[in-house]
């Protein structure tokens, strides 16, 4: 396994200091080396760089001594001295040195400020210096007086555009302790990565999801402008999908998915080219399909960040991400491709059946309700959405309606048989949604516009407030 840490063996010599440090438990940091000596041992290994942090000493755990501790336990150490150490990404603040504006890896306008061997386009992974097979830009910055002594040597470079991450064992739900694996979208895989802590785990897979995400974002602006105002994508990203089948090997397979103008598209692999939003393994009208972010309840395994998408056909797909943060982006990617399509299309008229006579049913963005006979075209009936007091379903094919009548206040029930249940459902769903979130733009991308919009339980019954 690739570490985020490692051991160096070093004979001391009483003659000469081989470093300096600065730090200590009294600062709220870990001693840090602030100054490597030219020449000597420490140095020529070419493994200890300015901002290691010290973590153990011939074995002993000195994190979160002391200064003064660290001092004596140095002392006391003898000649021959083993240190574990760390790059620390708090180091470069703490010692106060500027970032070498003219380093690619310099750090962007939203990181942390902070050198880190986490650059924008890809993941470097750090091992050893005489590795020679690509050297990287300075990742350590300069100043006069004070300046990085080393270089980092790339033992493996991860380009992090349409890359992916996982923390769970591939295939399953069993997820690894602090540890996680890269994997570019030409499968180079990064190995696994195994962190100090749970903190560390976590701070490593947030910066890795940050850069993938502006990385996206850039990459959506550019081939949006290719595609014209009704088909522009909303957002893109590789979720896994848990297999339906339970005899089959892997529980989960990555899949990656699109919400481009009209249409959810499901892929094996991110569309590069105009041909490959032809080739998606699957696509689904927007507004014709309910997204659900699982409650801990609703889970089916042990992954913790999961969402549903029930199609217009009434099947279940359930998809599972890494972080909350990526859970909470889908959910306020569905929510806007579902208003900006609904506002585009403005109303959708369904074929339907009443008492044997062959009907449609509009629902109009602006008027609500119409339900028509097909043939003569001649009016029916016509509500508003606020006059709609609640439905239901058998499951199959039939909605009973309930509306309020404005003038006797009177309920009326209206039923109606269709062909395509679940999409006339999930379509009432966008357009209350929309309606909603048209009230208070605010309502996009926030759970209100779920909660305020109907919802359809597992029994296939349909529920509005008004």
């Amino acid at each position: 396994n690739i570490t985020l840490s490692k051991k160096i063996f070093l004979v001391t010599d009483k003659d000469c200091h081989l470093f300096c440090f600065q730090g200590g438990a009294e600062h709220n940091i870990p001693v840090v080396i602030s100054k490597i000596s030219k020449e000597q041992r420490a140095e020529l290994s070419g493994l200890l760089f300015i901002g290691d942090a010290i973590l153990q000493i011939n074995g002993i755990n000195v994190r979160k001594c002391r200064h003064e501790e660290v001092v004596q336990v140095l002392r006391n150490a003898g000649e021959e001295v083993t240190l574990t150490v760390s790059f620390l990404k708090r180091a470069p603040a703490f010692l106060k040195l500027p970032l070498n504006e003219d380093c690619a890896c310099a750090p962007s306008d939203q990181s942390s400020g902070t050198s880190s061997p986490l650059c924008d386009s890809g993941l470097h992974l750090n091992y050893h210096p005489n590795n020679t097979d690509t050297l990287s830009c300075s990742s350590w910055p300069a100043s006069p007086g004070l300046r990085w002594e080393k270089r980092w040597c790339d033992l493996r470079l991860i380009p992090l555009l349409h890359s992916r991450f996982s923390q769970y064992l591939p295939g399953s739900d069993l997820c690894r302790q602090n540890a996680f694996q890269v994997i570019a979208v030409d499968g180079v895989c990064s190995g696994i990565i195994q962190c100090l802590s749970a903190e560390d785990c976590i701070d490593w897979l947030q910066a890795i999801a940050s850069n993938i995400s502006n990385l996206t974002k850039h990459n959506i602006k550019k081939i949006n402008r290719n595609f014209p105002v009704n088909q522009q994508i909303v957002y893109m990203g590789w979720t896994e999908e848990r297999e339906q089948d339970s005899l089959q090997d892997r529980m989960y397979t990555p899949k990656f998915l699109a919400l481009r103008g009209s249409s959810l598209y499901k892929f094996i692999a991110p569309p590069v080219t105009t041909w490959d939003w032809t080739r998606a393994e699957k696509t689904f009208s927007v507004y014709e399909i309910m997204c659900k972010i699982l409650k801990d309840s609703d889970l089916l395994d042990r992954r913790k960040h999961c969402f549903s998408v029930q199609s217009e056909s009434g099947e279940d797909l359930y998809f599972s991400v890494e972080l909350e943060s990526d859970l909470t982006l889908w959910e306020k990617a569905f929510q806007t491709a579902t208003f900006l399509e609904v506002e585009r299309i403005q109303c959708k008229t369904y074929a339907c059946v009443l008492e044997s006579h062959l009907m449609g049913l509009t629902i109009d963005f602006s008027t609500g309700f119409v339900c028509f006979d097909a043939a003569t075209k001649a009016v029916l009936w016509r509500y508003k959405f606020s006059q709609l007091k609640g439905s239901s379903d058998d499951g199959k094919s039939k909605i009973k309606f309930l509306f309020q009548n404005q003038d006797t206040k009177q309920i009326e029930a209206k039923e109606l048989e269709f062909s395509n249940l679940f999409a006339v459902l999930h379509c009432i769903h966008s357009f209350f949604a929309a309606k909603v979130a048209c009230l208070d733009p605010l309502y996009v991308g926030s759970q209100a516009t779920a909660s305020a919009a109907p919802t359809t339980s597992g029994t296939g019954k349909l529920k509005y407030s008004t």
